[in-house]
């Protein structure tokens, strides 16, 4: 696959006819009033200029309240964050070292991305473009080899659409609920969900909630990441709230509107679900993604389902609660073999019936009981399924994960470590209100969910080893690096002994060494316990096969 996908991007960067002008855009911000930003730093984690704000709470989770013009919020996010942001390009681009370590690969794939985004500014809202402008002016100066800072910041914000639609690596296995009525304990309108991006650890110790109240539009919360202007979970005064989750996607020709600048959109400028409709429907994408749409003001939640070539929504009635994974849900996606395929072959549907049954059992939500289903571990009817499987809702991997409640304008967002840490409350109707400027703070504390116990357990210190063991083993299939220990394989399966993984691993360098027997006991232990997806295990049984046969 990734010799295909080589070719692939060679042919393309060879063909790349029509970049020139794309490289030189520039938005026009003229139009603008500015005030650039002296930041006064308070401590070492609070830092202010005139009404805007950055401060890091004890959850160790960063907190940025800013307001202004497109080009005023761009360059008070940036001049606020400009150290974190710059870290987190240091994470991501030395991420996309390791995946693409070749100096020349990189070039090709440098080439290719801008023939690949050639047309992204055309299909992005001139005033997102010129709030972006502004915030990249405090990019590093590093990567300007890569892309000039604007476009660099533009193409970073369909990373997350771009890594879905190429190698469909699902990066992004999220997992999403809202239930009202009978399904809560007042009846109000409650929506969880798991932002499961993983860009590794590092990329996701700087957590970043943003605040921000537009000269235009209606002021919004959102849980992201430095250098971020799109929104991946949100909510605004109006009660409108957005989570995305990828649908599987054909690989698209072209970059278009990337999935979190329409769904910014939405908040900014959408006080129901009809409205949020018609922004989805007039924006032109380029991945497949599920939107999951509450309202307050509907006292309702809907999926909007967007591919380039498709649109569909899908509503329920009367059941008071709607559940969202991976794959399509409406009539306009009953027919799509790719979505049937994926349904059949991932995940996807695997959590939606862990959904279902945890829900059943939780027959009336309020955000504590919220907050344990998004932290759950297990599998369908509680089975033991090894940490770090996606088929559970809990991978141990989450960027974030956040409970809304709309018609309190309630939202409460994870710390580390992944949704395990305690969960920070916030209420919209103070933090964009004259008593939250008087105060300075953020958040309401008095009702924040405690952190889970999981996180002092025997068992969570063993999947922090798992982690880095598994590193080891993959570097010693690669042949890096040489195992000795002969209690190697036995010390790395007890920390994590119920996922099939550590048995699949060690049955390959088992079998890269010869060591036929050994590797076929591994394999067919693998087979025993819940493997992720079909492709998953058929890879397995491919190898165990191929064991067989060297034994014979």
């Amino acid at each position: 696959m990734k010799r295909v996908l080589f070719y692939f991007l060679l042919i393309l960067s060879l063909t790349s006819c029509g970049i020139s002008k794309s490289i030189r855009h520039v938005p026009e911000v003229g139009q603008y009033s500015l005030d650039i930003p002296k930041v006064n730093k308070i401590n070492d984690s609070t830092f202010s200029f005139d009404q805007n704000y950055l401060t890091k709470n004890k959850q160790q989770l960063w907190e940025l309240y800013i307001k202004g013009n497109p080009l005023q919020l761009g360059y008070n996010n940036g001049a606020l964050t400009q150290d974190l942001m710059q870290k987190q390009e240091d994470i991501f681009f030395s991420k996309v070292e390791g995946f693409v370590p070749s100096k020349f690969k990189q070039k090709l794939l440098r080439s290719f991305l801008k023939w690949y985004n050639r047309k992204m500014y055309l299909n992005v809202r001139e005033d997102f473009q010129a709030e972006l402008y502004g915030l990249s002016q405090y990019s590093s100066d590093k990567y300007n080899f890569i892309a000039p800072k604007y476009l660099r910041s533009l193409y970073l914000h369909g990373a997350h659409d771009i890594g879905h639609a190429m190698q469909d690596l699902m990066m992004v296995g999220c997992s999403s609920l809202a239930v009202w009525n009978e399904n809560t304990e007042d009846g109000d309108l409650l929506i969880g969900r798991n932002f499961d991006f993983y860009v590794g650890d590092d990329f996701a110790k700087n957590k970043l909630i943003e605040f921000v109240e537009p000269e235009k539009g209606i002021p919004y919360m959102s849980v992201s990441w430095p250098g971020m202007i799109g929104v991946v979970s949100g909510m605004n005064k109006e009660g409108i709230t957005v989570t995305i989750n990828a649908g599987k996607s054909k690989i698209p020709l072209t970059a278009k509107t990337p999935i979190s600048f329409v769904t910014r959109e939405i908040l900014q400028y959408a006080k129901n679900i009809e409205e949020a409709i018609a922004i989805a429907k007039k924006r032109k994408v380029f991945v497949s993604e599920s939107i999951l749409v509450g309202s307050s003001n509907d006292k309702n939640a809907v999926i909007i389902e967007v591919s380039p070539d498709n649109f569909g929504v899908y509503k329920v009635e009367n059941s008071g609660k709607i559940f969202c994974t991976n794959h399509f849900q409406s009539d306009a996606y009953k027919d799509d073999k790719r979505n049937q395929k994926h349904i059949l072959e991932s995940h996807s549907e695997y959590r939606y019936e862990k959904l279902q049954e945890l829900l059943n059992e939780n027959p009336k939500l309020n955000p504590e009981k919220m907050a344990s289903i998004l932290r759950d571990r297990s599998g369908l009817k509680g089975e033991k399924i090894g940490f770090g499987n996606e088929k559970a809702l809990n991978q141990l991997l989450a960027h974030h994960a956040v409970i809304f409640s709309p018609e309190k304008k309630l939202v409460w967002v994870s710390s580390n470590p992944y949704q395990l840490g305690e969960f920070v409350c916030y209420d919209l109707n103070e933090i964009f209100s004259d008593k939250r400027s008087k105060t300075g703070k953020f958040a309401k504390s008095e009702l924040n969910i405690a952190k889970d116990p999981f996180v002092n357990s025997k068992q969570f210190e063993d999947y922090e080893e798992y982690k880095f063991v598994n590193s080891q083993v993959q570097s010693a299939i690669d042949g890096k690096i040489e195992i000795s220990q002969n209690d190697f394989f036995t010390y790395y399966q007890s920390l994590n002994p119920d996922f099939w993984w550590v048995y699949y691993q060690a049955g390959k360098y088992y079998f890269k060494q010869k060591e036929y027997q050994k590797a076929k006991i591994e394999f067919e232990k693998a087979l025993t316990k819940e493997i992720t997806t079909i492709p998953d295990k058929e890879n397995v049984e491919k190898y165990l096969k191929k064991t067989l046969k060297k034994l014979k």
